[in-house]
């Protein structure tokens, strides 16, 4: 069959590939001049140090069959995230551990004091529902921690006060009474050597498989195909014409260091009166290698408007009632799947989506095991430039 993927993310290409080694027909299409979506990777020409262009991503996950399909194309350094905090004219380790609470209270509790200890906090400012991110982090850390560590860096990230936002959006962060910071606690964790960006060729090369960048993707391009995968904004698919759906974007300050800047690889900053959310050093995200000088991004996060790239989508009453509208209009669309987190709007990392991404192309397989002669390639118009210089046009699509 001949099948359109619209995005070149890991959504995309993950299903690009499975299709491709099914026997079917693949044409890939990507608005931006790049591969690999907002996990994209480059060298710094002037430092050298690979870069995480839309900020760090650390792959980790329990999954070991999406561990073992990643590490088909790329070779994964084992890589353990620990992520520093300023607050108040200090620095701490996060997620909140042993030691950031004993540090910050000035005491030497064992693990079970710990935890006594912050249960005690908890109930101090425990709301009777727990409903709000706020609710749940009192609850769960008390006052202090919360005013300190969470309030105002909340705010900055989300541009929305706790009290606004999910219970849920807290309990995604560990509280933690050891001493161990690793951030993240699955089995396997690890950064692709060579980026992601060359992961993601590796999985697009294939000779069933045809990439096309700076591609602009409308409804009239899906006719010649038999079926369409679709990586995009769910809204942005129908042309927002119920509205849009809510996303918040990030913007990065960079500069260029001599040596070492901050001696990690992300610095969050968690008072309200800093503009910036966290600063990552880069080269840090790679310490299997040696660079003299040092790149660093600072992140601020905004509303994003209709040109900017889309990063967390807001799922908050208004935008999850507009939501449904949408997956109403999405469930009409017969042969287009939906897939990614632009395409179901939701938060994904990137183990879940390479396992939604496998699960639904294999989905599709059963359904259409006998696959389409290799011949007679539909006429669509997309154009634009294969990553690695496949055959396709120069021109931009325009819709």
């Amino acid at each position: 069959m001949q099948v359109l993927v619209v995005g070149a993310g890991l959504s995309g290409a993950v299903i690009a590939r499975e299709l491709a080694e099914a026997g079917h027909m693949v044409t890939v299409v990507e608005s931006r001049d790049h591969l690999a979506g907002n996990c994209h990777t480059e060298r710094d020409p002037e430092t050298g140090v690979m870069v995480h262009r839309y900020g760090p991503h650390i792959f980790h996950t329990d999954d070991v069959e999406v561990w073992n399909w990643v590490n088909r194309f790329a070779r994964f350094r084992h890589y353990v995230h620990r992520v520093k905090v300023t607050a108040r004219g200090r620095i701490y380790s996060l997620p909140v551990n042993l030691h950031t609470i004993n540090q910050f209270f000035g005491k030497t509790m064992r693990p079970d004091e710990a935890a006594q200890f912050m249960a005690r906090q908890g109930k101090d400012g425990a709301a009777s529902r727990l409903r709000s991110f706020e609710d749940q982090a009192l609850c769960s850390v008390g006052r202090d921690i919360y005013e300190t560590f969470f309030q105002g860096y909340t705010c900055k990230q989300w541009g929305r006060h706790p009290s606004r936002l999910p219970a849920s959006v807290f309990r995604r962060l560990p509280l933690r009474f050891s001493y161990d910071d690793n951030y993240f606690n699955h089995r396997f964790q690890g950064i692709p050597e060579e980026g992601y960006t060359e992961m993601v060729a590796r999985i697009l090369d294939h000779p069933h498989v045809t990439v096309i960048l700076r591609a602009r993707f409308s409804k009239k391009h899906a006719g010649g195909y038999d079926h369409v995968f679709y990586s995009g904004p769910l809204d942005g698919y129908f042309s927002c014409r119920l509205g849009p759906l809510a996303y918040r974007t990030l913007n990065f300050e960079v500069s260029i260091h001599k040596g070492d800047y901050q001696g990690c690889a992300v610095m969050n900053f968690a008072d309200g009166d800093v503009a910036w959310t966290r600063v990552t050093e880069h080269k840090h995200l790679a310490p299997w290698e040696s660079h003299e000088s040092t790149i660093c991004y600072r992140e601020f996060s905004r509303e994003a408007g209709p040109d900017d790239i889309p990063f967390y989508p807001i799922r908050l009453v208004r935008e999850k009632a507009l939501l449904k509208k949408y997956q109403t209009l999405a469930a009409r669309e017969g042969h287009v799947t939906f897939i990614g987190r632009l395409g179901t709007y939701r938060y994904l990392d990137m183990d879940v989506a390479i396992r939604e991404a496998i699960d639904a192309a294999r989905r599709f397989i059963r359904r259409h095991e006998r696959v389409r002669p290799l011949w007679n390639l539909p006429e669509t118009g997309l154009s634009g430039r294969d990553n690695r210089g496949g055959p396709v046009r120069e021109e931009e699509v325009v819709s």
